[in-house]
């Protein structure tokens, strides 16, 4: 039985009626990464022993007849910028390739008390900086879809292990689209939730205004399962918000009869595929079929959004990373003779040429006599563009919009990153609002997986999973299984 091809709400039913045990299905995953791993070069670290320990615990809850939680047993994967106890966490960086956390993330220990599994750490872009998953110290993965192909980034590894069958679901970040977009390149579901219905500690900070950490699944339904056990208050972040979580399996339903989805003109424009546009624009058919009213919008300011993440991010960043020193932990240069010389050293060594490329924007935004001008400016043209979105709403009560105007690229390395960081133009003024985001699989092109972004108002996933999970029950493009070839 291929139950790496299963959904996590599907295993959870069979393990409930003694189907399958945890124990045969955690072996299964794991002779599924022995035979594509190679090939996709989704995982960094592996923890099977600990894996199928907890998977014999589950079972012993099944035959004893207690009631196990929706995501009991099932196998899953953390992108390697969540701390986990004991197991490493690098961010995919020479900085902290050897660092072992001595505490879990909330949404881990969250995860923990439902008794699910953890299959390893995915590889990712270097401190979550990248849209490829190319800037990794250690390895670059490779779409399932197409072994020649980027899978997207940064949480590219967790996209890739989902699809490829080397895990159930997987948990990524999203700052720019780093959730989204992987989801779309590689056919799955990823939903960025609202800023701050998930706690972020624990989660290695980049832009600590923009990150969010959230579910990559194979369907809707597995998402909002997800979204269900890892979101949540937390004493130990600020920006975490005190609002009650709704049971979001509960929104699932395929009525979308009077859904008001709004179609911002500034999403459709030049540098958008027009194969990826007809993908699109027959799901807007789709959607009109099922009773859904199409609403023409505006968002004005999305022009400006890429260059606006671009200066708050890596100003974000470069405080962030300050604490990359050399002293307290990761990477340290051995040969310096003083301590400013280590520091520049470690740092040196220590970092990516991505990450050093943000951490000097950012540190020049922020410098004196730019501040004013750069970050500052950023920052006002970021409210207008929360502006934009809360007078759309007024209009409607989900945004269609593509994921990314184009399918997976090639794996070269040598696209200029500047052209690769306009490539987020859909997915980034949704993180710069703090709203929520799912993408989800809308057709094929060459192919290749389209992705189709539903954008919700702030603490409404679940209108978008409604709007989502409608659309996946007409059509069966998350049941499709990536063929793991080339050309």
């Amino acid at each position: 039985m291929d139950l790496y091809k299963s959904a996590a709400h599907e295993l959870h039913e069979k393990l409930v009626k003694k189907e399958i045990s945890s124990v045969e299905l955690t072996n299964s995953i794991y002779s599924r990464i022995d035979q594509v791993e190679d090939s996709v070069k989704a995982y960094l670290t592996l923890d099977k022993e600990n894996a199928l320990e907890q998977a014999a615990k589950v079972d012993k809850m099944i035959s004893s007849g207690e009631k196990i939680a929706p995501l009991a047993g099932i196998p899953g994967a953390i992108k390697d910028n969540i701390s986990t106890k004991g197991l490493r966490t690098t961010c995919s960086s020479k900085m902290l390739e050897n660092f072992t956390p001595i505490y879990d993330a909330h949404v881990i220990q969250k995860l923990r008390a439902d008794e699910t599994i953890f299959l390893g750490k995915t590889n990712m872009d270097e401190f979550a900086m990248g849209s490829t998953t190319e800037t990794s110290y250690f390895q670059t993965t490779h779409n399932p879809w197409n072994l020649e192909r980027v899978p997207g980034g940064s949480s590219g590894g967790s996209a890739a292990a989902v699809v490829a069958g080397e895990a159930i679901w997987a948990l990524g970040s999203d700052t720019g689209g780093s959730i989204r977009q992987p989801a779309s390149f590689t056919g799955c579901v990823g939903i960025k939730p609202t800023y701050g219905r998930v706690s972020r500690y624990g989660c290695v900070a980049f832009a600590s205004s923009l990150d969010q950490i959230g579910p990559i699944t194979r369907d809707v339904t597995d998402a909002a399962t997800v979204l269900n056990t890892i979101c949540g208050v937390c004493t130990m972040d600020s920006t975490s918000l005190h609002e009650e979580v709704p049971d979001f399996t509960k929104a699932l339903t395929t009525d979308v009869k009077g859904l008001r989805i709004g179609v911002p003109k500034e999403y459709y424009a030049a540098g958008l595929d027009p194969k990826v546009d007809g993908v699109l624009k027959k799901a807007l058919a789709d959607y009109e079929a099922m009773g859904a009213k199409i609403v023409d919008v505006s968002l004005p300011h999305t022009e400006y959004a890429v260059i606006t993440y671009y200066i708050i991010a890596p100003a974000e960043a470069s405080a962030n990373l300050a604490r990359f020193d050399g002293v307290r932990y990761g990477y340290r240069d051995m040969k310096a003779t003083s301590a400013p010389e280590m520091t520049t050293a470690s740092r040196t060594e220590g970092f990516g040429a991505e990450v050093k490329r943000r951490i000097m924007l950012g540190t020049y935004v922020l410098s004196s006599g730019y501040y004013d001008a750069y970050y500052l400016k950023a920052m006002q043209v970021r409210t207008l563009i929360r502006q934009d979105f809360a007078k759309a709403f007024e209009q409607c009560d989900v945004l269609l919009t593509p994921t990314s105007p184009v399918v997976a690229y090639p794996i070269d390395g040598k696209m200029d990153p500047l052209a690769i960081y306009l490539l987020d133009v859909c997915t980034i003024p949704v993180n710069l609002a703090g709203l929520p985001g799912i993408s989800i699989p809308a057709g094929f092109v060459d192919g290749m997986p389209v992705g189709m972004q539903l954008i919700g108002k702030v603490l409404d996933e679940e209108t978008i999973l409604r709007a989502a999970y409608a659309f996946e029950q007409s059509h069966d493009y998350h049941k499709v299984m990536a063929p793991l070839g080339g050309k």
